[in-house]
Formats: structure tokens, sequence, C-alpha cells
């Protein structure tokens, strides 16, 4: 699934540019947004396979992103994941239980990163399958 459409949304350029590197190496086609607004106004008008969503972003964070994308017919099957540098435990139980798809602590390895998204694709679309 490399040539899957992937939803970057950081307010952070070099944050947004490291991912879009590390996964365009990988094949895959990337979107970013600088912002949360941004991010949920593209993620209805266009169609992703996953979205990397930073949690501490200006206008709408992260929090409220996931909340708008779950809540909207048109994209609550979208596989959303945390990205911040938040690596509490508690942190990551948070996001998984408000409804993120998996969770990734800044810094990470683009072994780790591309893992993920690769693990996540492929669930998604044997749910499609079915």
């Amino acid at each position: 699934m490399a040539d899957a459409r992937i939803l970057i949304a950081d307010d952070y350029e070099d944050n947004r540019e490291l991912l879009r590197l590390m996964l365009e190496t990988s094949g895959y086609k990337i979107e970013e947004a600088r912002d949360g607004a941004e991010c949920v106004q593209m993620a209805r008008t266009h169609k992703y396979d996953l979205a990397l969503i930073d949690l501490s972003m200006p206008i709408l964070d992260g929090w409220s992103v996931l909340q708008e994308i779950k809540s909207n017919d048109g994209t609550c099957d979208l596989p959303c994941v945390a990205v911040t540098a938040f690596a509490a435990d508690e942190d990551r139980q948070r996001a998984l239980a408000a409804g993120f798809d998996a969770y990734l602590t800044k810094p990470y390895r683009s072994k780790d990163l591309l893992d993920l998204v690769a693990s996540l694709l492929t669930r998604r679309n044997g749910q499609q399958a079915s």
C-alpha cells in the first residue's frame, strides 16, 4: 500500500518535513496541514488512508481534530495517529481511549514510523475488504 495518501498535521514545518521525507521515501503520497483547522478541512474534502496528527497545534489541537474527524460520517473511519512529545504512559492511554488508532512519541525512529504506518494501512485494507 505504498501509494497510500497520508495527511500530516503539525504546526512545525521541520516536523512535517521530517515525516514527509521518511514517508515519501517509502512511496507514500503526502499532504500537509499547518494547524488543526486546516487538517479537519482537508480530511473532509480529500480522501486519505491515514492521518498523523500532532496533539499540540494552534486553532484546533490534536484532541479537537480527532473529535471532528471521528464525529463526521465522511471521515469517521480515517485511521488517526497521535504524534507527540508527551511520552508518559497516561498520555498514551488517554489518546487511545479518546479514539486515536495509535500513538507515536517524538523523537521516533524511521523504522518505527514506517512499521506503524504499514501496520495501520494493512489493518485498514483488511477491514475494507471484508
